[in-house]
């Protein structure tokens, strides 16, 4: 049995992925910071655990309840999007602080403190989005969350080439334009059809092809 760790596991795109997982026969390990509360993901045949991305002590305890166990897959799911179309005037501190902490800091922390529970063969898929592309910047604003985007994409480029000659692979992730709480209702794309073609990224990536910037379709994004 293959094991994955999903972050933001809760909803949208994080619960998708333990649902198609866990369908599959994968053992899920679905991290979100409040389970007891998260209905729809205990409903599931999935493994709920607390895991607050933004808070270091939080996630020091969820790798002593890792220790020992090997992850095929490390996902990171969560995120949030602050600030939604500001200006540079309009954006705060605070707004650029938090959405740093959970989209990039989150990552980071993560996958260094889980780093024994990753072997040969392992994959770290992060999250990304479009949005981080310093090519197709389009309307530029969503300060904070462009630039949390961006440098992830940089952090998972500096993976890809550090894991490398551990036997990890790499990729980043963009899901879309995704109708889901934080996509919003006009989004176009279902999370089912959005996830399915995530999981063939993710099955795709090797250690050859590892650092890849890749859309759920399959197409290559510039950076």
């Amino acid at each position: 049995m293959k094991t994955i760790l999903v972050t933001g596991a809760n909803r949208g795109l994080g619960l998708e992925y333990a649902r198609q997982y866990a369908a599959d026969g994968w053992r899920v390990l679905a991290a979100c910071r409040d389970p007891d509360n998260a209905t729809e993901l205990r409903a599931l045949k999935v493994e709920p655990f607390a895991l607050d991305v933004a808070d270091p002590a939080s996630i020091k305890a969820a790798a002593a309840r890792l220790d020992g166990i090997k992850l095929d897959v490390l996902l990171h799911n969560a995120g949030v999007l602050e600030g939604w179309g500001k200006s540079l005037t309009e954006t705060t501190r605070d707004e650029f602080e938090r959405v740093l902490r959970v989209n990039l800091l989150g990552p980071f922390d993560i996958t260094r403190t889980v780093l024994p529970c990753l072997g040969v063969g392992s994959k770290i898929a992060i999250m990304t989005s479009g949005m981080g592309s310093m090519t197709n910047i389009g309307s530029g604003k969503f300060y904070a969350y462009r630039t949390s985007k961006a440098a992830v994409n940089m952090l998972g480029t500096c993976l890809a080439h550090e894991l490398g000659d551990r036997g990890i692979a790499v990729v980043l992730l963009h899901p879309g334009w995704v109708h889901t709480e934080m996509g919003g209702k006009d989004a176009p794309l279902d999370p089912q059809t959005s996830v399915r073609g995530l999981r063939q990224r993710i099955n795709e990536t090797t250690v050859a092809n590892s650092g890849r910037f890749v859309a759920y379709d399959g197409q290559e994004l510039p950076w």
